[in-house]
């Protein structure tokens, strides 16, 4: 399996190994059928020319590959954020933020990522530019049929799990780092939004969105989070005993597919070995969200006040399972809006006084393992009865990828999602999360998890 950052930084300075050699394997990863449809832009010859560029190695990501998600600005390049509509674009006059952020780290930019249009799914398909296969990070390639890789942040996990890259920059407004993490058996971390900016980045939505990345392993989402928010993650040497951890019963483990139920019973059962004191806590206010959301949520309004002159302008030309959703918007009051600002804040202050006795909370990050590309493939006109029942089950499996993790989006939270899964199994995530700036904690128990779960 590819080496994660931190190994392939240790070798860097022990002289066991140099950036060039490492980018030559990143590329040649890249190159694969593994990675078909990853890349929406490749930049492979000028992450060689970053790679051997002198003292790069002696900064933190060392002239190492990294993908940047279609949605970013990258300088002198149009940002078209998966869709058609703009891919004539003017380029970008600068690097966003986060991407500007990687460079002065020492990132090797091998690409940009494909990715959901304008980043408003789960599920991780394009019909425009194509969807690349899930890949399982941890395992290898997945057996049987081609399987979703789970979106929006498609082609940066895939970019990750592959190789190609050693950190996949993405975005999370409703789960896009940690669904894609769960399903190619990779790590994601969705940062509390306010710590990175997002400025540069094509919105879904002003209130949820965060800019984050997915990476091969927790030491290295660590390193990741503290280059892209520009600050010092606090280390904790404290044992799984040391820290309070529960697991809400609900919502969260509703309908889990046996496979999923099966993974998280175990890693449970692991950490619980190790010495963790796992709690359950019942969490009555999730069921709220579903009344606080009645009027359709951030995501459509905010997208719709974004999308409509160019909706206005080209509108045949989106994604229609895309669009769909983001013309819900139209339909939103302003008091509506104003209603759904203030009932969020009191739903969060409920919330985080619930599970203010706790350090972290434990689910699983998707209820379901990842679906074949094949039954939910976008329409084709070719059977309209087909085209229907695809769109059907598209819509259905959308949901249930989104469910568990949007419910950290509404809290203002962050969280963890790390692969729990077997070998000969197909990838599952598990969620370490909490309410806003506990990022620390949650990244230092997603170590201690990370550690016990690689003993088993």
């Amino acid at each position: 399996m590819p080496k994660d950052l931190d190994t392939t930084r240790r070798m860097l300075q022990a002289g066991q190994t140099s950036s060039p050699a490492e980018m030559d394997r990143a590329l040649a990863a890249a190159r694969s059928a593994a990675c078909a449809q990853v890349f929406s832009r490749t930049l492979f010859d000028e992450a060689l020319a970053c790679a051997a560029r002198p003292g790069l190695e002696q900064l933190p990501l060392a002239g190492l590959a990294v993908s940047v998600k279609d949605l970013f600005d990258i300088q002198g390049q149009p940002t078209p954020a998966g869709s058609l509509v703009l891919a004539d674009a003017p380029p970008a006059p600068c690097d966003s933020p986060a991407v500007a952020r990687l460079r002065a780290a020492g990132a090797a930019i091998v690409g940009r990522t494909n990715m959901v249009e304008f980043a408003f799914s789960g599920v991780g398909t394009n019909p425009h530019h194509g969807t690349p296969a899930a890949w399982d990070g941890r395992f290898g390639a997945l057996s049987g049929p081609a399987r979703v890789p789970g979106g929006s942040s498609s082609g940066a996990a895939v970019s990750v799990a592959t190789g190609a890259a050693f950190i996949g920059l993405g975005s999370d407004t409703g789960g896009s780092i940690r669904i894609p993490a769960a399903l190619c058996g990779i790590v994601g971390f969705k940062n509390t939004a306010r710590l990175v900016p997002t400025t540069g980045a094509v919105p879904l939505s002003t209130t949820l969105d965060t800019a984050c990345a997915l990476t091969r392993t927790v030491r290295d989402a660590v390193l990741t989070h503290e280059i892209l928010a520009a600050r010092r993650v606090t280390r904790s040497p404290a044992p799984l005993s040391a820290w309070r951890l529960a697991v809400p019963t609900r919502t969260f483990l509703d309908g889990l597919e046996p496979a999923v139920a099966s993974a998280f019973k175990r890693t449970l059962a692991a950490l619980r070995q190790a010495g963790a004191r796992i709690d359950t806590i019942d969490l009555p206010q999730v069921a709220d969200l579903a009344g606080i959301q009645a009027t359709g949520g951030f995501s459509a309004a905010e997208s719709y006040a974004w999308h409509r002159p160019l909706l206005a302008r080209d509108a045949q030309r989106y994604d229609p399972r895309v669009r769909t959703r983001i013309e819900r918007g139209a339909s939103m009051a302003a008091y509506e809006y104003i209603d759904l600002l203030q009932a969020r804040q009191r739903w969060i202050a409920s919330v985080e006084a619930a599970i203010g006795g706790v350090d972290a909370l434990l689910s699983p990050t998707v209820p379901i393992v990842a679906p074949t590309l094949a039954s939910v493939a976008p329409a084709d006109g070719r059977d309209a009865a087909q085209d229907a029942a695809r769109d059907a089950e598209f819509f259905r499996v959308n949901g249930l990828l989104l469910r568990n993790t949007s419910i950290v989006n509404m809290l203002d939270g962050c969280a963890l999602s790390l692969p729990c899964h077997g070998a000969g199994e197909l990838p599952v995530g598990l969620m370490v999360w909490h309410a806003a700036l506990h990022d620390d904690a949650v990244l230092n128990i997603g170590l201690r998890i990370e550690e016990t779960l690689q003993k088993q």
